[in-house]
């Protein structure tokens, strides 16, 4: 072979193979090697949109309060209720027990006796909040923290929710439902932006940062006792470009009166649950599922102050609430 030739070749050869490799360089990266960390907190933070809170933040949406009403937002936890059985085999079961008191027997001159309780159930059974420890991206949950340097069998060593900080802050329900003129939306049925910005539009409400948003779907009022099964495996709901634009705003949670607050099926059939990975674990913005929303919608209360205390549950990735809004 030609000396010269071979030479030119070689060069030839080089040069496609850096090209190749500035080409790669430049592409964004994505699926397993895609970075969303280290998050604007800073990479050593573990708590996410609730550094969004504050005294102030409390002081003016406790001015949102006019009568006094109290709304509770949480549904019946029991071992009936629907609890997102794709994915996992959820269950709830209570037991009463009296100890130490078998054929009636008490304490002291004065009888005492007692009931306590057992509780043997999964703590995504019912209205719940979902910590940033509940979902990852290839095994990298949020700021980038890998699972093996957090997940134990007893408990979570980072963003367990028994670390955060109780939520006092403004809430705002979107009655998309009603914006749609419907009674309720279809399984699947997508919130886009448009549906959003229309429906605040419609109520005289404009979300801000360290908000809470709520959606109105009608599903729950529709289906939850209606059709349970279905209640438990389909659902209308947020969209991802939805969420981006709420994330956008600040806000330090989403939720909504249905089992996991996004469409299902979603908008791509091949990606599973997308809004949440957008949300928990490239932002930090956490997640209501079970939002009872009728009495709020019977109301027309599109803002309020809303409180929700975290069970104080050693480990916990996820929690069952019952979300206060005061109007």
């Amino acid at each position: 072979m030609n000396n010269n030739l071979s030479a030119k070749a070689l060069r030839s050869t080089n040069t496609l193979v850096c090209l190749a490799a500035c080409l790669l360089l430049s592409m964004p990266v994505t699926g397993a090697e895609e970075k969303w960390w280290p998050s604007k907190w800073g990479a050593d933070d573990r708590l996410g949109s609730v550094n969004l809170l504050s005294p102030e933040k409390t002081v003016e949406a406790a001015k949102l309060v006019k009568t006094g009403k109290s709304y509770a937002l949480g549904i019946d936890s029991g071992p009936d209720t629907p609890a997102g059985a794709d994915l996992t085999p959820r269950s709830f079961s209570l037991s009463v027990v009296q100890p130490g008191q078998l054929l009636g027997k008490t304490t002291g001159k004065n009888g005492f006796g007692f009931n306590d309780d057992f509780v043997n159930a999964w703590l995504g059974v019912g209205t719940q909040i979902d910590g940033l420890g509940h979902v990852g991206i290839h095994n990298r949950y949020y700021n980038g923290v890998k699972a093996e340097e957090f997940i134990t069998y007893t408990g979570l060593k980072d963003f367990a929710l028994h670390k955060m900080p109780p939520i006092t802050t403004r809430g705002v329900l979107l009655d998309i439902a009603a914006y749609k003129n419907k009674t309720f939306m279809a399984a699947g049925e997508v919130i886009t932006v448009e549906d959003i910005k229309g429906a605040a539009k419609a109520q005289g409400v404009v979300v801000g940062k360290g908000d809470i948003v709520l959606f109105n779907t009608g599903w729950m009022k529709a289906k939850l006792h209606a059709d349970p099964d279905l209640f438990n495996h389909k659902e209308p709901g947020l969209g991802v470009a939805g969420a981006q634009y709420l994330i956008d705003l600040g806000v330090v949670a989403m939720g909504a009166d249905s089992f996991g607050l996004e469409a299902s099926p979603g908008e791509d059939p091949e990606i599973v649950f997308p809004v949440h990975q957008l949300m928990l674990v490239k932002n930090g913005v956490y997640v209501l599922e079970n939002i009872r929303t009728e009495e709020l919608v019977a109301d027309k209360a599109w803002e309020f102050l809303l409180v929700i205390g975290i069970p104080k549950y050693v480990g916990a990735v996820q929690a069952i609430i019952n979300p206060v809004a005061i109007r």
